[in-house]
């Protein structure tokens, strides 16, 4: 007697890993991703309907796992702390997994490159952020450092942190990135201060700031590739 059991017979709370192991991820739909992830939904929904609801709110998408705050995904019946905080470290994975098959397209001479790298940590920012990107006399990216989170409107510089920061990885050249939480990237007087007070002190030191990239939403502008570093 055949005792296999079909998808279809099967609970609907199980049916998505089933269909993983069959088919592979690809074949799910975001909704039964999320359900694989969460394993278990409340006594009055499967995990999938539980991933159904969660998609529905907000951006009522899977950028829910990006802009919804801890607090925001508790609400919602069925995620307590434990999957809130699941669900974040997977978006946390998702864009580390992005950011670094962007990495080997990084050029310095390229700000589109480094913008790009640089885009999905940024973008989705409430407050503006300064990260400093270093390189060494070969252009290669060395790493980067966040110098300072600001409020919604700027973010705080300190010419003497990043220039310690600089120093102590080697580097020859940086690039200073923040976002503007607008989503417009174009540059305010503010930015323009900051550049050229970034760029005398780094003419004194011999560390050429090579570029001032500003994020916006999908968006950006590069001081270098505008002309505006003097």
């Amino acid at each position: 007697m055949n005792t296999h059991i079909t998808m279809k017979e099967m609970p609907e709370s199980e049916q998505p890993l089933e269909k993983c192991f069959r088919y592979g991820a690809k074949a799910l739909s975001d909704a039964e991703l999320l359900a694989v992830i969460l394993k278990n939904g409340t006594r009055d929904m499967t995990a999938l309907q539980l991933a159904q609801l969660f998609l529905s709110k907000k951006d009522k998408n899977l950028m829910n796992l990006t802009s919804m705050r801890l607090e925001e995904m508790q609400k919602i019946p069925g995620i307590g702390q434990v999957k809130a905080v699941q669900l974040k470290c997977i978006a946390e994975l998702a864009g580390r997994i992005a950011k670094t098959s962007r990495l080997k397209n990084v050029r310095l001479n390229e700000p589109a490159s480094i913008a790009a790298y640089y885009m999905e940590t940024l973008r989705h920012e409430t407050k503006e952020k300064l990260l400093l990107s270093m390189f060494d006399a070969k252009s290669c990216l060395l790493g980067d450092a966040l110098i300072s989170i600001g409020t919604a409107t700027n973010a705080l510089v300190s010419p003497r942190e990043i220039f310690l920061k600089a120093l102590e990885h080697g580097a020859v050249y940086i690039v200073l990135l923040h976002n503007h939480p607008s989503g417009d990237p174009e540059p305010s007087d503010s930015d323009f201060r900051v550049t050229k007070r970034v760029a005398d002190s780094g003419a004194l030191l011999g560390i050429t700031l090579a570029d001032h990239i500003i994020i916006g939403d999908n968006r950006y502008i590069s001081f270098r590739e505008k002309g505006l570093l003097g």
